[in-house]
């Protein structure tokens, strides 16, 4: 399977003929910068239309079709439209603590997405405990969330702060320990370590029933992190207008937005890496054939059409469920998916150890 670790070891050896070892380091900074953001911001792209259609197609509807051919450019329109909106001036808001949160926002969701893998030799950066590293990261947009909420100095954001302060964090304990699960039976945090152990077979497939809970409540708590319905209490529309980002408008709600679909494109493609093998190709074990057919898929498409897969189930889920009460929503955590995963985890170091 073609590795693009040739193409950026060449770029590499490229700008090593003209240029020092300090200005190289430089310019692949500013390149990887770059190469990052765009992707960003195209991926942001992409959900949007995605999200549109499905539910379109859900609710018997046809979704964009006007902007471009199939409604292609819809979200195009929208984000320069976003661009070209004025910022307005809140009275009696604390204005350095609510410029401050859309970036702390946006940084959270940018740093945890520069350190996914994307295809084959196609990674930005591996930490020794990349997992651990996706998962500390990934929690520090809360603060931002808590700081817009306070700094906007009205009770609807403030309510949807506060709502989603304690979604967020009751999660993230959950999706932690599935993780935790995986990272027993792999004995290792990085993330490149544990795709090669699936070359032989998908974590979900051969880590018996407990990657299988695992997965599961990775995916409930995941979608519960990005604030989707059913999950979606801290942006509630018939209670608190547009929750804790009530007072953002033109780039600085931008952000938010961004953010929201992007952290659900991050949460499916961990679940994609840590369980569905990153860009290992689905190997039956004696279908040679079979296999020798599947690594000539190239590891980009295995990437994202895993990712994409698990984006999916998460807009199944939103627009098939009715949206929860908050008691509902922490006792679901609390009470049932927390001690699942524990007991998981316990029931992994024992499949392990035999």
């Amino acid at each position: 399977m073609f590795s693009f670790s040739t193409v950026t070891q060449w770029i590499d050896d490229l700008l090593r003929q003209g240029l020092c070892d300090e200005l190289v380091l430089l310019v692949e900074f500013i390149l990887i910068g770059f190469a990052l953001l765009a992707a960003y911001a195209v991926f942001a792209l992409v959900l949007i239309y995605m999200e549109r259609r499905v539910c379109a197609f859900m609710q018997c509807r046809l979704g964009p079709n006007r902007v471009g051919p199939f409604g292609i450019f819809q979200t195009v329109a929208d984000m320069v439209k976003i661009l070209l909106k004025e910022l307005i001036h809140i009275n009696r808001a604390d204005h350095f603590l609510f410029r401050l949160a859309a970036f702390l926002v946006i940084v959270a969701s940018v740093g945890t997405f520069g350190a996914l893998p994307f295809a084959k030799g196609l990674q930005a950066v591996d930490f020794n405990m990349g997992v651990f590293y996706l998962l500390a990261v990934s929690s520090l947009g809360v603060v931002g969330i808590l700081l817009a909420g306070w700094s906007s100095n009205s009770k609807y954001t403030m309510i949807g702060a506060m709502r989603s302060g304690a979604q967020l964090i009751s999660y993230e304990l959950s999706c932690g320990l599935s993780l935790l699960a995986i990272v027993v039976l792999a004995g290792t945090m990085q993330l490149s370590e544990i795709v090669e152990m699936q070359a032989d077979g998908w974590f979900i497939f051969k880590g018996h029933v407990p990657a299988v809970i695992a997965f599961v409540c990775y995916l409930i708590a995941g979608h519960a992190e990005t604030n989707r319905g059913p999950f979606d209490l801290p942006e509630a529309e018939s209670e608190l207008t547009a929750g804790y980002h009530t007072e953002y408008s033109g780039i600085q709600f931008g952000f938010f937005y961004l953010a929201e679909y992007l952290n659900m494109f991050i949460i499916a493609a961990i679940a994609a890496t840590i369980f569905l093998g990153w860009w290992m190709p689905l190997h039956v074990p004696g279908w040679e054939g079979f296999n020798g057919a599947m690594d000539y898929i190239p590891s980009a498409v295995w990437f994202l059409g895993k990712t994409f897969f698990c984006v999916f189930l998460q807009l199944w889920v939103r627009w098939s469920f009715p949206r929860l009460r908050i008691d509902q929503l922490l006792k679901l955590e609390w009470k049932i998916l927390m001690p699942i995963c524990l007991i998981n985890i316990l029931l992994m170091a024992i499949i392990v150890a035999l």
